[in-house]
């Protein structure tokens, strides 16, 4: 056999195996990924406390019965937050009749929340998390910045699922789908 050949044969066999190792690798890291959602699933949601927009104090388990997206965003007013809680406002009716609770979460002061509530008509609840003590639990704390990521808990107040890569955009429609998807 000419050397030619052999080595066709030898990048033919090094291009296969190359192959082989990459599609073992997406399988394990979906096979991860898939792993991790499921054991999220089976969690009970930490309860908190907090006070919302008009001071007044809400306890997570405090909604059983109901399913809860807890939205954890950065800072009022900003882009991306405003973005998101305007798309969770015009969809809120359709989440509504889904038996949804909506809270924002962020570490910004009531007062923050009640102007941002206001000028934007959110008709939904934003808690005020200064100490970033809930953020911390939810694993949303980024360092300077809480990290956009969201849970949606179930009637018992089981995780359902978690949101570690949210979209302000189409977060509504996410969420509209999978507890549809649920029902």
């Amino acid at each position: 056999m000419r050397l030619e050949s052999k080595l066709v044969m030898v990048s033919a066999l090094l291009l296969f195996l190359t192959s082989a190792c990459t599609a073992q690798k997406k399988a394990s890291k979906k096979m991860e990924k898939q792993t991790q959602e499921q054991a999220v699933k089976r969690q009970i949601a930490p309860d908190f406390e907090l006070l919302d927009q008009n001071g007044t104090k809400h306890k997570l388990s405090s909604y059983r019965g109901k399913k809860v997206l807890v939205y954890f965003y950065p800072m009022d007013d900003t882009p991306g937050c405003t973005v998101e809680a305007c798309t969770l406002r015009d969809s809120y009716d359709e989440l509504l009749a889904l038996n949804l609770q909506i809270f924002g979460v962020s570490p910004d002061s009531v007062e923050s929340h009640k102007k941002f509530a206001t000028k934007h008509k959110l008709p939904f609840t934003l808690l005020s998390d200064p100490k970033k003590e809930v953020i911390q639990i939810y694993g949303a704390n980024g360092g300077m910045w809480t990290k956009r990521i969201s849970y949606l808990i179930d009637e018992e107040g089981y995780i359902l699922k978690a949101y570690p890569n949210v979209d302000p955009s189409n977060h509504a429609g996410q969420i509209y789908n999978d507890i549809k998807a649920t029902i």
